[in-house]
């Protein structure tokens, strides 16, 4: 399928999804939340073994459109009724999935464009990149996961400050705060951001979807109950073929294939 405000490329068992509203810094529309809806179907099909998602032109995204009126087709919502119906279901959709997500933030990452990269399992950035938490300079508080993820990922201290302040975060402060994965020079940010998503899946995807399950599960649970958590699912990763396949390579000194299986 060809759609207008993103762009789908399978190959290798990586789906790159670039926001590709480039004249408009990639910020969200009605259309394009409805494009993003579409693409669900094939990025959960079985051909596809990770996600990169990175943006066109020179901006991760730039968060919502307040310009965007929508269309008959495709409206513009409320607040409320938008966060409901397409930023919520596309954030819960990225942390379910049972494959990896990885963001290639290229440039500004603002409001929800923002929260879409901390959506994902592993963000990488380049160096000119920064990431900025824009709600508070017209008056809204962070939405689309925002407020689940700056206090798990920086703490409640650092993420006060970056919510109550809106100040720009350069893409090097945000490594150190533990806000992302890693920074590259802008010119090896997709080079890095392709080898690692194909790295990923040629892995062991079935272990990848129980670990994203288990950290997703640690967030609301205690001890006792996230070692049971551990268990059953460490019982699991135990019958996969991925498995039987890694302890084989190991016994013969190889490089293990494995199947996601």
């Amino acid at each position: 399928m060809s759609y207008s405000t993103i762009l789908l490329d399978i190959q290798d068992g990586v789906a790159k999804l670039t926001l590709n509203r480039p004249e408009k810094l990639n910020s969200f529309s009605a259309l394009m939340h409805r494009e993003l809806k579409d693409i669900r179907p094939e990025l959960e099909s079985d051909n596809v073994r990770c996600i990169l998602i990175t943006g066109a032109g020179r901006a991760f995204g730039a968060g919502a459109d307040l310009s965007d009126e929508g269309d008959a087709e495709n409206p513009r919502l409320a607040a409320g009724e938008a966060l409901e119906k397409q930023y919520n279901p596309l954030i819960l959709f990225l942390r379910e999935l049972d494959k990896p997500v990885i963001a290639a933030v290229n440039g500004i990452a603002a409001g929800a464009s923002m929260s879409l990269a901390l959506a994902s399992d592993i963000v990488l950035a380049a160096h000119s990149a920064y990431f900025l938490q824009a709600f508070c300079h017209i008056g809204l508080i962070p939405d689309a996961g925002s407020t689940y993820f700056l206090p798990r990922l920086v703490g409640s201290g650092k993420a006060m400050g970056l919510a109550m302040l809106g100040d720009k975060i350069s893409a090097e402060d945000a490594e150190k705060m533990g806000l992302i994965w890693k920074v590259y020079e802008d010119d090896e940010l997709m080079e890095a951001a392709e080898s690692l998503a194909k790295r990923m899946a040629f892995g062991p995807t079935k272990g990848y979807a129980l670990i994203k399950q288990a950290m997703n599960a640690s967030l609301g649970n205690d001890l006792k109950t996230q070692l049971d958590v551990e268990r059953d699912f460490q019982q699991i990763a135990h019958h996969t073929e991925d498995f039987q396949e890694g302890v084989a390579a190991f016994m013969e000194k190889r490089p293990a294939i494995f199947k996601g299986r």
